[in-house]
């Protein structure tokens, strides 16, 4: 009698947790309705569609907030207008309060109760969101495309954990994309405003001018730009997310203020040089924690670091690097400043273009450049061997000493570089002129940002 009772109780738990399984699932998956899947994001989907024939595993990777689940609703759109059976596609988002105890059993329940609910036929696509927040998932993974249960596209907020975790247990398998923020053009697209030539850019500059300063001021994470009120707000919390759960919770890091400061510190201090002795010198924190820390920043794409260009690996390594916001609205929000610096903003919205390019084509890196005598050169874009751009970004050139210490810098590494033309970004001001043969190029940054 006991063990008749023992049983059925096993099965109605099984059964309750099959349908509480069921229930979450419904709500993230397209079988039993439409979902919002957001304004479309071509370049990023171009890549997903290209890379999703493959049987490895599609990592998409980047900040939080930065519309990787979208990514992944979009992309099961896309296989849905394209004839796959919505049964045949299983979106599971890990952060779903509704999942408790995560694990890797708590994985193959859920894939178990999904066959058993919707009994799919061919080639199942697994979309599995945030799934660091799964301890010890890189083996399920694995096992699960090793035996080819399904085509898996993965997301994650963690570059290390998702390019070097799962590496050891996936070498060779697996392809990555890396979302960031919107783009300008993004962002103009997400405004309703099209700007197609420079016709356009003429006709409605106005406008234009007018979402630029919301976009350098608020930054591109795509909810910030579509919410109208309480920008900073989200700000505030994408950034405690960040903090308290990619780092605090993942890293288990107890000198929690320490690693909070050290965030300011680089969010209040963009576009400039630092170094790791100097930053711990400051924040009195030692050397190594420092670095250590400030690989966890990176890592949960918070900041980026930029190192000085030199053929000498050494070099490169013990140079000051320049440091970076993932947005410029984090570091407005979060940074210490007095007033706008408008500079500095240029050049981190710079980066950040030059960053999603490198990221869309694996052959391009970056650096800055300077000289034993201290000149310096923002950005040196080099393509597989080849040196191919030099780029400054001045947003105002009526200072005549400035125009000068940025064109004199410019031409130096040009003539290090074997170059014949060079770039300085600007406000508003374009034109060209010729130095003993070498010629500098001036265009706004609007204008660069949209590649016209």
């Amino acid at each position: 009698m006991y063990d008749e009772i023992l049983t059925n109780y096993h099965i109605y738990n099984n059964y309750m947790e099959k349908n509480n399984l069921l229930g979450i699932l419904n709500d993230w998956n397209f079988w039993k309705k439409d979902l919002a899947s957001g304004i479309r994001r071509n370049s990023y989907l171009t890549v997903l569609e290209k890379m999703l024939p493959s049987q490895q595993v599609k990592i998409i990777t980047g900040a939080r907030r930065s519309g990787k689940s979208f990514l992944m609703r979009q992309l099961a759109k896309k296989l849905i207008a394209s004839g796959v059976d919505k049964k045949n596609i299983l979106i599971v988002n890990f952060e779903d309060p509704g999942f408790v105890n995560l694990s890797t059993d708590l994985l193959s329940q859920i894939f178990n109760a999904y066959l058993e609910s919707q009994t799919p036929k061919g080639t199942i696509y697994l979309f599995l969101d945030e799934i660091q927040e799964v301890p010890r998932w890189e083996k399920w993974v694995r096992t699960t495309q090793e035996l080819a249960k399904a085509n898996l596209v993965l997301s994650g907020s963690n570059s290390k954990l998702l390019s070097g975790e799962l590496a050891t247990v996936l070498t060779g398998r697996h392809l990555d994309v890396t979302v960031m923020p919107l783009s300008f053009q993004e962002f103009l697209n997400f405004k309703n405003l099209t700007i197609k030539n420079n016709s356009d850019l003429i006709a409605k500059n106005v406008k234009l001018k007018k979402l630029f300063q919301e976009f350098s001021e608020f930054g591109s994470f795509p909810i910030v730009v579509l919410e109208e009120e309480k920008k900073k707000e989200l700000l505030l919390n994408y950034y405690d997310d960040t903090v308290n759960r990619d780092l605090i919770k993942r890293y288990k890091i107890r000198k929690t203020e320490k690693l909070k400061s050290l965030a300011n510190f680089y969010l209040s201090n963009i576009s400039s040089p630092i170094t790791f002795n100097s930053a711990g010198q400051f924040l009195q924190m030692s050397a190594e924690t420092t670095e250590r820390f400030s690989g966890y920043l990176e890592a949960s794409y918070l900041v980026f670091f930029l190192k000085r260009f030199s053929y000498k690996f050494k070099e490169q390594e013990k140079s000051p690097r320049k440091v970076y916001a993932v947005d410029t609205g984090i570091a407005n929000t979060i940074g210490f400043r007095f007033s706008p610096n408008l500079g500095k903003l240029a050049e981190n919205i710079v980066f950040l273009e030059l960053k999603r390019r490198s990221y869309l084509n694996p052959f391009l890196a970056i650096y800055y450049w300077k000289s034993l005598a201290d000149e310096e050169v923002d950005f040196v874009i080099k393509e597989d061997t080849i040196i191919k751009e030099l780029i400054q970004v001045c947003w105002n050139l009526s200072d005549i000493k400035t125009k000068k210490r940025e064109i004199k810098a410019l031409l130096k590494a040009m003539a290090e570089f074997k170059l014949k033309s060079g770039l300085i970004i600007t406000e508003d001001f374009e034109g060209e002129e010729n130095y003993d043969g070498k010629k500098v190029r001036y265009v706004s940054l609007k204008r660069w940002l949209l590649k016209l």
